[in-house]
């Protein structure tokens, strides 16, 4: 693994060659802070009161797993349906909203890098919102319904399920984001690697600590003691890594200064 040091080192070095970049003071930063967080919370309360008329076909669209047993949600505080309303509408928005407010987190990096790493701009975004839409559809469709037919069919058959509204939108939650978030790695790899942190060579001598972690999230996630079902969902994450190892070599600022020393 990399030493401390040497890994302070490479970041160090990669903001020293930015230097040359131009430069903008600390209340020019805070002021182009406030600019997109206000652009990124006018996107989101569109997308919010879009989502706020569709949201009992959002709300049926959640439901769908539970409701394909026959079983259907109940309340136990005469706030729950509201509150429920109120998140899908926030998340669906902020979902719809992602483009733009990836955007705006854009335009807010943009002036720390070179001209000719602004151009990853459509990728970027369409790469962040694909993967997480991919991460999120593959938590809805195989994930959540496996989750529901193994935990309330099979170890509940014994037992009359009440799945409270609280309690079933916190576990779709944490299934669906945690799915979508995760498949964001090649992402985060990008960033790294754009920066110097971490190299290809890094990563590719580390995959056996990468595999351990794959398996201890889909161990986490898989909602049967199956190792082949552990599998199923260890595999895709596994493919991600593969991938960020692939995207760290395509940006790693070496790769480039090799190229160019060649050229």
């Amino acid at each position: 693994m990399l030493d401390p040091g040497e890994a302070i080192g490479k970041a160090r070095a990669a903001v020293t060659e930015r230097a040359e970049l131009p430069g903008m003071s600390l209340m020019e930063h805070l002021e182009e802070l406030r600019k997109r967080i206000v652009h990124s919370a006018f996107y989101l309360a569109i997308g919010f009161f879009v989502c706020w008329f569709f949201r009992d076909r959002i709300v049926n669209f959640i439901q769908a797993p539970l409701n394909k047993i026959g079983k259907s949600l109940v309340f136990t505080h005469p706030m729950d349906a509201l509150n429920l309303d109120l998140q899908v509408a926030l998340l669906a928005g902020a979902i719809l909203a992602s483009p733009f407010i990836l955007y705006q987190v854009w335009l807010f990096i943009a002036p720390g890098l070179y001209q000719k790493e602004r151009r990853f701009v459509v990728p970027f975004m369409a790469a962040t919102v694909g993967l997480f839409l991919t991460g999120a559809s593959f938590g809805y469709f195989f994930v959540l319904p496996a989750a529901i037919e193994i935990l309330v069919v099979k170890f509940g058959h014994n037992f009359t399920p009440m799945v409270t509204i609280e309690d079933y939108s916190s576990f779709f939650l944490s299934v669906i984001l945690g799915l979508g978030i995760s498949f964001e790695m090649p992402i985060l790899i990008f960033f790294l690697a754009m920066f110097g942190i971490v190299s290809p060579r890094f990563l590719w001598k580390n995959i056996r600590y990468a595999i351990l972690a794959v398996f201890l999230v889909a161990a986490i996630i898989t909602p049967s003691p199956d190792p082949w079902t552990m599998c199923i969902y260890a595999i895709p994450m596994l493919a991600l890594y593969i991938i960020g190892i692939a995207v760290a070599w395509w940006v790693h600022p070496a790769r480039k200064k090799a190229k160019e020393a060649t050229s």
